[in-house]
Order: C-alpha cells, then sequence, then structure tokens
C-alpha cells in the first residue's frame, strides 16, 4: 500500500519561497499523476498544481500560475512544490495525493499535510 508523506513547509514572511516535497512509500508512484491541494483555514481543500508521470505535463491553478512551479525526480519517488512569491493568501496546509487519470481526482487517504504560513 502506497504512503505519501508531505513535507517542507514553514513560516516565510510575504515574498519568500519554500519548496514542499511528497514522498512515497511501500510502492513506486512511478506511473502516477500527482497532485498538490491546500486548504486554507475554514475553506475547502482545494487544487494546486498537478503533474504527469514523466513530468512533461503540468497544470496549475490560477491563483499559483507564474509563482509555483511542480517538478518530480522518479529515481527518488518524490514529486516537489516551489513556491515563490509567497502571499499571505497562500497560508494553508498543503498536501499531496495520487491523482486518477481519467477523472483527476484524488485516490488515497489524506495524510497530514504540511503548514505552510506566510506572515510578516
Amino acid at each position: 500500500q502506497v504512503q505519501l508523506a508531505e513535507s517542507g513547509g514553514g513560516l516565510v514572511q510575504p515574498g519568500g519561497s519554500l519548496r514542499l516535497s511528497c514522498t512515497a512509500s511501500g510502492r513506486s508512484i512511478y506511473n502516477n499523476i500527482i497532485g498538490w491541494f491546500r486548504r486554507a483555514p475554514g475553506k475547502e481543500r482545494e487544487f494546486v498544481a498537478r503533474i504527469n508521470w514523466s513530468g512533461s505535463s503540468t497544470t496549475y491553478a490560477e491563483s499559483v500560475k507564474g509563482r509555483f512551479s511542480i517538478s518530480r525526480v522518479n529515481t527518488e519517488e518524490t514529486v516537489y512544490l516551489q513556491m515563490n512569491s509567497l502571499r499571505p493568501d497562500d497560508t494553508a496546509v498543503y498536501y499531496c495525493n495520487i491523482l486518477e487519470s481519467i477523472s483527476k481526482r484524488p485516490q488515497l487517504p489524506w495524510g497530514q499535510g504540511t503548514q505552510v504560513t506566510v506572515s510578516a
């Protein structure tokens, strides 16, 4: 059974950067679409970005386009989310998940996530 673990969150000032990691254990995620999501306080969980198995195709939410970049290193079973020009409204718990190939729906129970706080 595959498990994903998120890490890399923290407290950062507006305009700063963070890199989140999503690392798999239990089996390889080599051929899976991986997505990042986030849930801000008092809000529903929302899609942030996704990447296909090879890294050749990426999709972003409008709110993060041009600021966030998703990538993967399959030999490390890890997907990264580089977040630049962070804003206070990026504050949220960030989660990763395996996405079903057609519907793009998350397939696994949600993990613990990693907290990102953007504040001066």
